[in-house]
Order: structure tokens, then sequence, then C-alpha cells
């Protein structure tokens, strides 16, 4: 019974992850997509790590203690692509969050997770 709960909390913390990941990968890249002069500026990571870190903010490990997107927990890289996906102007954006640790289950459950999510979306004109 106690290992049936601590594998369905991990799988939440877990999922709670997947999803808030996915979501700050899209709000920074929906930011750096608004000129391909933003996309390309020199402090563009700066610029968008408090929208990912918005999305992040209640996950575990995060909350308002990480002010920074340049290591653990949370990494972000962005790259504009000219001429990317569809041979437009387009600007990709990669974000790593590395839960903290969790209660493992060898076997079935590793105690944290790193997770990557990747959005590519076109540089609006």
């Amino acid at each position: 019974m106690v290992l049936a709960f601590v594998a369905a909390f991990n799988f939440g913390i877990f999922a709670y992850a997947l999803v808030s990941t996915q979501n700050a990968a899209r709000s920074a890249a929906m930011y750096a997509s608004q000129s391909l002069t933003v996309a390309q500026s020199g402090s563009i990571v700066a610029q968008v790590c408090p929208y990912a870190l918005g999305e992040l903010g209640d996950a575990p490990g995060v909350g308002t203690g990480v002010t920074t997107c340049s290591g653990t927990p949370v990494t972000v890289t962005v790259t504009p692509r000219t001429p990317g996906a569809g041979n437009m102007n387009t600007v990709r954006v990669s974000v790593t969050y590395n839960t903290m640790q969790l209660i493992p289950l060898p076997g079935l459950m590793a105690g944290s997770l790193s997770i990557t999510r990747t959005v590519e979306m076109p540089i609006r004109n």
C-alpha cells in the first residue's frame, strides 16, 4: 500500500513537471518570436527566463528562489534559425528542468527526472 502511494505521488509530480516544462518552452518561444531582432539579441535568454520561470514557478525545487535559467534546476537555450522549418525564419527554444530528488522505487521509477521540451515557432515580422 505504501509503495502504491509513493508511486502515485512520484507520478503526479513528474506529470506536473512535464506539463509545466512544455508550457515554459511555449511561453518563452512566444516572447522570442516577436521579431528577428529580439530572437538574435545577445541577452535573449535573460529576456525569456522570467516567462519560463513563471510557468515553472510551482514546480518542486523552483519557486521564487530560482532567478536564472543557466543552471540547475532550469536551463533555457534559444536558437534563431534563418531559414528554419518551412523555409521561414524561426526561433527554437529548449527548456530543461531537473526535478528534485523524490522517493526512488528501484526497478520502477527513478528518484529524479531531467525533462527537456523544445518548441520551434515562426518569427513574426
